[in-house]
């Protein structure tokens, strides 16, 4: 009973208030705090959707840009978006902390907000109107406009760089990994964490697209933005119920462990791992931590905690140290395995879009948005997600014995599955496109086909399935897998996949444009889309995923998870007992 009226007290993971004093379960944390979280997070996904969804028809129509310039700059933006969140992982854990960081840079993401929308909205920030058919003959952004079009982009990814890595890690810190109910919670954090994302992105796809096509780009930017600002305002409202973690310093941690490893290459290794350094199990004790056995891989690393006199940082490092450094590396190859997947997720804002400019997207009088037809990959990871956590779950977890039913690494894998045949069936359906535009003489001329829009729904259902498997799996996966000081670090992890994917969609697109279009041949990608030979770059894609699936699973066969430390009972004893100990001594000094 001593234990769990330990644990039903205070938190057992090291959290605590902005004071830096511990905190009671019963009066911080848990899904109370989360729902200020979670709004926050619907409201983000909502100015930034509405944003990247129709960037790409924002550059071609109002800055007059051809279809592969447009195309690179979105992916580029984003991708440069999704890798900031690093540089914010790095300052939260080294120095700011997860909450001040994450205020900080909400603050800039509004701005960034705000003088985009400036941009769209003074006449003088952007070129006249132009209604030509051919781009080429329509006036270019000066210089002076494209500087506070792009500067406002740039802000934007500095703002996003310290939002997205730290919000979630922020709510799955509000759940004490050493109490067995918060426990269960955390599992079903994150598919509850990202129906949130998709919620507001839903509301972005459908209503915000909408606003940007229809009424405008001033109003289509300003709600986001006034949403925005609401949204970082109920954020701060809810700062009396949160849990807070210190900052760890985790990347000059890792940087230690390699430096001192290196400096001590030629040291032997004792043949008994109880001879290398390690700190007393009490000390990880008091921090809310705990101890992390010695494991046989990436060995040369362990000589970082050979003794050889020097007690400094930089020569020494503790076991648990080496081993926290070990499992932010043994990730790296799975985090390599998705880069590609996610050059097929680039696709949803760019190539997507524009193939759905040149069909029929009318329903009676109303005129459907390309960008959309995006919100059918947001109501398909809905749907998914519900089905997977009230469905699946339940159903397979009776076989497998595991609580999340199948392991991070299988549900990435299916996702990769479907990835694969997302693009086989995208080649055929742009097959299928062309050959109409063919049958009705709409090649040279690039008009729209009479052919309805929904011939590509099959392609954005499927992207959202496969985003319910993969994306989910990947965010919980680098979050659960990160030692618990590296959290941050874990999560930036999952988005930098992410930016990693838009940089290669775009080097990928610019070499088969240049390619393709050698020796006098017109090319696979041109700004008009029935001369071009999409279907091509698509089969090309699913190739390309096909053998990225090869190496996943030559990597998955080598991967060890990290210990579940936190579900073991006689850990959470040793704590308490700890706990108790230094509150008797404590006492006695008194």
């Amino acid at each position: 009973m001593a234990v769990e009226e330990g644990i039903d007290d205070y938190t057992q993971d090291g959290t605590v208030d902005l004071k830096g004093n511990p905190v009671r379960r019963s009066k911080r944390g848990g899904w109370t705090a989360c729902s200020f979280v979670v709004v926050y997070e619907i409201f983000e996904r909502m100015a930034y959707s509405s944003l990247s969804s129709n960037l790409v028809l924002y550059l071609t129509r109002k800055l007059h840009q051809d279809s592969v310039k447009s195309v690179n700059n979105v992916t580029n933006w984003v991708g440069t978006t999704l890798m900031t969140p690093i540089l914010g992982a790095y300052v939260a854990d080294a120095f700011l902390g997860r909450y001040w960081t994450f205020v900080i840079a909400s603050l800039i993401y509004i701005s960034g907000m705000s003088l985009l929308t400036l941009s769209v909205s003074i006449p003088g920030l952007k070129p006249p109107p132009c209604h030509q058919a051919n781009i080429d003959h329509c006036k270019e952004a000066s210089k002076l406009q494209l500087a506070v079009f792009f500067g406002a982009l740039c802000t934007l990814a500095v703002g996003t760089g310290g939002t997205k890595p730290n919000i979630s890690t922020i709510g799955a810190d509000q759940f004490d990994d050493f109490h067995p109910k918060e426990k269960a919670h955390k599992l079903s954090f994150f598919n509850r964490w990202v129906f949130s994302i998709f919620f507001g992105t839903l509301f972005a796809n459908t209503f915000l697209v909408y606003i940007q096509d229809n009424h405008g780009w001033t109003l289509g930017y300003g709600l986001p933005t006034l949403g925005l600002v609401i949204s970082v305002l109920i954020f701060l409202a809810g700062t009396p119920f949160y849990r807070h973690r210190v900052p760890a310093g985790c990347f000059k941690r890792m940087a230690q462990v390699i430096v001192a490893a290196i400096r001590k290459w030629s040291a032997p290794l004792p043949s008994d791992i109880k001879e290398l350094y390690e700190l007393d199990l009490e000390e990880y004790g008091r921090k809310g931590k705990f101890r992390i056995d010695s494991t046989p891989t990436l060995r040369f690393l362990n000589k970082a905690a050979v003794k050889t006199g020097s007690m400094a940082p930089w020569m020494l490092c503790s076991v648990t140290q080496i081993e926290e450094t070990k499992q932010m590396l043994r990730m790296i190859p799975i985090l390599i395995a998705t880069f590609v997947p996610s050059t097929v997720i680039a696709q949803i804002n760019t190539l997507f879009v524009e193939q759905g400019t040149t069909l029929d997207r009318h329903m009676g009088s109303f005129e459907i948005p390309p960008a959309s037809f995006a919100a059918f990959v947001t109501i398909s990871v809905l749907i998914c997600l519900v089905l997977y956590d009230r469905v699946f779950v339940p159903i397979v977890k009776k076989w497998t014995k595991n609580p999340r039913g199948i392991t991070f690494l299988q549900r990435m894998g299916i996702g990769l599955v479907i990835h694969i045949i997302i693009m086989i069936i995208a080649s055929f359906i742009e097959r299928h496109r062309l050959n109409v535009a063919r049958e009705h003489g709409l090649v040279e001329n690039g008009g729209q086909l009479p052919l309805t829009i929904f011939i590509l729904l099959p392609q954005f259902v499927l992207m959202g399935t496969a985003d319910a498997f993969l994306e989910v799996a990947k965010i919980e996966f680098f979050y659960d897998q990160a030692p618990a000081s590296m959290k941050s670090l874990g999560t930036s992890y999952s988005t930098t996949s992410l930016g990693i994917g838009n940089f290669i969609s775009s080097f990928l697109l610019s070499t088969v444009s240049h390619i393709t279009s050698k020796h006098g041949h017109q090319g696979w990608i041109l700004d008009n889309l029935n001369k071009s030979h999409l279907d091509y770059y698509y089969a090309f894609l699913a190739i390309l995923n096909f053998l990225n699936f090869i190496f996943f699973l030559v990597v998955v066969k080598f991967y060890v998870y990290k210990a579940e430390v936190s579900d073991s009972m006689h850990v959470l004893a040793e704590l308490e007992a700890m706990r108790l100990k230094s509150s008797n001594q404590q006492e006695s000094k008194e």
